[in-house]
Formats: C-alpha cells, sequence, structure tokens
C-alpha cells in the first residue's frame, strides 16, 4: 500500500502533459491540449489533457484520469507499477506502508484468486498437448497450433479430481471461489471441468479471471462458464477483448459473436476484431465497453430464430447506450453457418463483404416491429407504434431519435408531431435526453465538491460543523452519494495540504465515478478569478446551510401530522423559524 499523501505529492510532481506526450501527440487547444483518443477510434479530436488540472477526459468514450491512469490503462501496467514508473521520471523514491489489516486482507485474497487461476490455465495447456483426442478435435476445427497459444486454449482432462495434481490443498476455499472446484452439500469436491477444450477469459489488463469450457463430443451444456466470482463478473466481461484491442483500433470496428470458437477461427482469419459475450444476452455494461473501443459495433448472429432473438436482446440493451457519431449493426449469417464455419467456407473477403452491408439498428428495429403486425390495418399500425414507443424513448442520441421518429411516423402514416405526442416527447430534442441532461445538471452539493476539487484551500471557508449536524438527513430528499462525498472531500482538504487529484483518493471505491464525475465538473470554475470563485463558493455553502434548514421544518411538520412533538422538537422548530439551523434539540 503506497500512502494517500505520497500519491499526492507525485501527482504535484509529474506534468501529465509530459507523460501523455511520450505516446500519444498533443496539440495546444486554449489553455489545454488535444489528441485523437488512444483508447478509441474517432476521427477528430475528443481527448484532451489539462495541464492545469493535470487530468485526462475524453468527451467520446469517457476516458478519463490522472496520469496514474494513463499509463495503466494505455500501457497496462498496475497501479503500483504506474506509481512506480511515475516516481521515477521525478526522482522520488516510493515509501512502504503497513497496509489496513481488512483492505491488505482483500488485496491478497484477490491476488490469491489471480494465482490460482494462472496456475490452472497452465494446466490445462499442458494437458491440451498431451491429449491425442483434444488436439485432433481442435485440427478437425481448423484451429492452428499458433492459433490455441494466442487464446492460451487448455484442455480439461476427464475425471473427478485433476486439480489436485496442481495443488495439493485440494480442500482451499480459494478453489471453490475462483470457481474451479464444486463444493457438494455433502462435502465432496470435485472439478467444475471435465472434458472439455478450455478458453481462458482474461481482464483487460490480461490476467485470467475466469474459463469457458467447451465440450469435445456430445453434451450439455454446449459451453460451461465459470460461475461469478470476485474475480469474474460475466455481465461485464467480453471474450477476445485483451487481444483484440489493436485489431479494433486498427480496423476502427468490433464484430460480436457468440462462441468462443468463432472469435479463434476469425483470428486465424486475419479477423481479429472479433469478441464473444459469455453466454449470456449482450447487457448494457458490455455495449459500454465495447463503445469505448470503436465507434462501429457489429453484431453477427446465426440466421434463426435463436439469433434473431439474441439480436433483438442485443438491440434493446444498446439503445440507451447510443451517442450520434456511433453506430451499432447487425448482421446475420445464413441459417445453416455460423461464423467460424462460414469464413472457412466463404474466407475472409466475403465474410468482411457482408460486415460493410450489415443494417444498422434502426434498420433492423423498424423491419422487426413491422413484421409483427399488419401494416395495412389501422390496428395493425397502432400497434406497432405501441410496441415503437419504450425502445425510442431510450434512445438518448437526440440526431439518431429525431430521423427514427420520422422514419416510425411516415410508416405509420402519422405526422412526427402527433408521433412526439403519443410518445410523451417534449420539444425538439428527445425526452431521455432531456432527463439525462436534467439528471446531471450540478446541483447545489455537487457544485460545492466541483468547486472542492477544483480548488482544495476553499474548504477552509466551510463550516464542517454545521455539515456534520446534518448528517442524518442524508436518507432524505438530498442527494445521499453527493453529500457522503462532499463530507469526504472535506475531511480530504482539511487533512492534506497538497491535494492535486480528488477522484485518485477515491480509486478503487464506491465513490470512484462519481468522483470522476465531479473532476472533470471541475473544469467550468477555471474561468472565475480567486475572489469570485470564493464568493461563490460561500454562496453556495450558505444555500446549503438554509436547504438543512427547510428539510428539517418539513420533517417536522410532517411527523406532526401522525404524533405530538416532543419538547424538544418544539424548541428546535422555534429555532429553525428562526433560521438558527446550527442548533438540534440536545
Amino acid at each position: 500500500m503506497i500512502p494517500q499523501s505520497f500519491i499526492q505529492d507525485l501527482l504535484n510532481r509529474v506534468d501529465i502533459v509530459d507523460v501523455v506526450e511520450s505516446y500519444v501527440p498533443l496539440k495546444r487547444a486554449g489553455s489545454n491540449y488535444a489528441a485523437r483518443c488512444p483508447f478509441h477510434s474517432e476521427k477528430s479530436p475528443s481527448f484532451t489533457v489539462s495541464q492545469t488540472k493535470q487530468f485526462y477526459h475524453c468527451f467520446g468514450c469517457g476516458a478519463h484520469g490522472t496520469a496514474i491512469s494513463f499509463l495503466m490503462e494505455h500501457q497496462g501496467m498496475g497501479f503500483v507499477d504506474a506509481v512506480k514508473d511515475l516516481a521515477g521520471r521525478v526522482g522520488m523514491v516510493v515509501p512502504e506502508q503497513t497496509p489496513d489489516p481488512q483492505r491488505k486482507e482483500k488485496a491478497e485474497a484477490a491476488e490469491d484468486l489471480t494465482d490460482v487461476m494462472l496456475k490452472a490455465a497452465q494446466f490445462y495447456k499442458a494437458q491440451l498437448k498431451s491429449s491425442d483426442r483434444a488436439v485432433a478435435y481442435l485440427k478437425k476445427r481448423g484451429l492452428t497450433g499458433e492459433s490455441a497459444a494466442r487464446y492460451g486454449l487448455g484442455y480439461a482432462p476427464d475425471g473427478w479430481q485433476n486439480l489436485e495434481a496442481v495443488f495439493p490443498e485440494y480442500q482451499s476455499m480459494s478453489l471453490t471461489e475462483a470457481g474451479l472446484v464444486i463444493a457438494s452439500e455433502e462435502g465432496r469436491r470435485y472439478d467444475r471441468f471435465r472434458d472439455r477444450i478450455m478458453f481462458p477469459i482474461h481482464s483487460r489488463r490480461g490476467a485470467i479471471i475466469g474459463f469457458g469450457g467447451r465440450v469435445i463430443d456430445q453434451g450439455e451444456p454446449k459451453y460451461l462458464n465459470s460461475p461469478e466470482t470476485p474475480l469474474f463478473e460475466k455481465g461485464r466481461e467480453l471474450y477476445g477483448l485483451f487481444q483484440a484491442r489493436g485489431a479494433i483500433r486498427e480496423a476502427e470496428r468490433v464484430v460480436v459473436v457468440e462462441g468462443y470458437m468463432d472469435v479463434v477461427a476469425l483470428a486465424q482469419y486475419d479477423i481479429g476484431y472479433a469478441v464473444a459475450t459469455l453466454g449470456t444476452a449482450t447487457t448494457p455494461w458490455q455495449v459500454q465497453k465495447l463503445l469505448r473501443q470503436t465507434d462501429n459495433v457489429i453484431y453477427c448472429f446465426d440466421g434463426d430464430a435463436a439469433g434473431r432473438r439474441a439480436a433483438w436482446r442485443a438491440l434493446e440493451n444498446s439503445l440507451a447506450q447510443l451517442q450520434d457519431g456511433k453506430q451499432v449493426r447487425f448482421l446475420f449469417l445464413p441459417p445453416e453457418h455460423d461464423p467460424d464455419s462460414f469464413v472457412r467456407a466463404h474466407g475472409r473477403e466475403e465474410f468482411e463483404k457482408r460486415l460493410a452491408a450489415a443494417p444498422p439498428l434502426s434498420e433492423f428495429l423498424v423491419q422487426e416491429l413491422t413484421s409483427r403486425v399488419d401494416m395495412r390495418a389501422a390496428e395493425g399500425r397502432a400497434k406497432f407504434l405501441q410496441e415503437a414507443k419504450p425502445l425510442v424513448r431510450q434512445l438518448v442520441a437526440p440526431m439518431l431519435s429525431l430521423m427514427l421518429r420520422k422514419q416510425i411516423a411516415e410508416l405509420a402514416g402519422v405526422s412526427q408531431a402527433e408521433l412526439d405526442r403519443g410518445f410523451e416527447i417534449k420539444g425538439v430534442g428527445h425526452a431521455r435526453a432531456t432527463e439525462r441532461r436534467e439528471s446531471i445538471k450540478p446541483s447545489l452539493i455537487r457544485a460545492l465538491v466541483e468547486m472542492l476539487s477544483f480548488q482544495p484551500s476553499l474548504a477552509a471557508l466551510a463550516d464542517t460543523d454545521r455539515l456534520r449536524e446534518n448528517e442524518d438527513l442524508a436518507s432524505s430528499e438530498l442527494p445521499q452519494s453527493e453529500l457522503l462525498m462532499l463530507t469526504k472531500v472535506l475531511e480530504l482538504c482539511a487533512g492534506q495540504n497538497n491535494v492535486r487529484s480528488v477522484a485518485e483518493h477515491f480509486r478503487g471505491g464506491e465513490l470512484e465515478l462519481l468522483a470522476h464525475e465531479i473532476e472533470v465538473g471541475s473544469l467550468k470554475w477555471e474561468q472565475m478569478d480567486q475572489d469570485a470563485l470564493q464568493a461563490e463558493f460561500v454562496g453556495a455553502w450558505e444555500k446549503l446551510i438554509e436547504r438543512f434548514r427547510h428539510v428539517r421544518i418539513t420533517l417536522l411538520l410532517e411527523k406532526s401530522k401522525r404524533q405530538s412533538w416532543t419538547s424538544e422538537e418544539k424548541e428546535q422548530f422555534r429555532r429553525l423559524q428562526h433560521g438558527a439551523a446550527n442548533e438540534t434539540p440536545g
């Protein structure tokens, strides 16, 4: 564990512009620097580096962080290695710190599971080399040794306790926590994966976090995945993404398939930008992850009924993630083919030709909905509009929403104004887009935290005693997470005099995402001079205290409708009415 004070001091000495520019060419853009984002494909620069605040942010994919984050994301370093790299650049020596026992135990447990998964993968890989049957199966499927090595393929031999050869402590809890061993209610333990080709699943940094096992002959399930573990949450991961990142950037697209074997086979035909979902419907988190890699996502499914159902679920989970300028498309292969068999039968050129011609999400949506009804009848068109409404309302990309609504209105024989009224869409914008803009409009509390993030010295102007007196109101109408963030940031600023990055302080915690949002929002305060900023902060602080007063009055009045006040509550109400918000009943 590295002391937070050292992290902040390091970020004060390192210039993020120098760090980023050693990997990505930057150009001056006003008070900041800009470049094409190194984390997703784009034609115009949306990647900004702030020298004032010492962080980067991409307005296209949302990538954000400090110099530490940049080395972790761009170079694949772990946190400690990134800190050591930066420290070496500025001549600092990374100190050691006795970690918090609970955090140490959690970190050691995660490292232990990662080590367990690596040893298991090495065992499966060795078993593949010695299994003529498994090798023959892969050769029959057309896989080369090079492809198998690239994806780390292995073989889990038949038998109940083969992993005991690798893990003498076969009774260890780490084996069950990693999902490698199953413990029955009777106390019997046995290997989860038996007689299966093994596909290691990697995290974005290359650590093995799970496995997918495919049967060789007949058997159910065809694919068996690792269960949910402290390392592995299948709804947030994609098979092959770690290996495909470079090819995705080069091709400026990603193709999503259903089978692990499809990913490996496509890569063997120089289509290295394929990934696979992990045995479940595509989730919103997976869509977000894909759209951070590229502006073009193509789902490739079998053309049968099951494939179209899977495609429809992917569409539903993609709607809310789309932005104007990004595209999701759908390719349906002939019913007799999956991506693996198609590319072997027709070759790379034909497969990529079909990818390029794949219909976009809007076209698939309209085709699917109109195929379910009789569009010649008024009842059919009404049903069409009824089914389209919840889907269109999920779209937050304003221009795509507008184009789609125009098309739907024309097909249904109504005007766009009539459709927008029926879909409860206000004005020219999209209802959900409007809701989202309103939801991210900085609240009073968020504005205070943004100002503190921009200039931590403002904490000296806050009467923190008055905040602590009102901490119990976090569960009321006030935004709980933002109020908690305000409390913690004030504590951070009071405890350290060298705070450079608020977001870095919350790395790995439940407030990490909110901290990043606040850090981005803090840029708006750079145009304000020192006196004006201090006046703005003091004014916002007094408004917050006044808000507390009103909330307390409201809660007391609501209680009076149910039961009588105590003498202390009567006194509190009297004081609150006179503006003495800092006094509470004893």
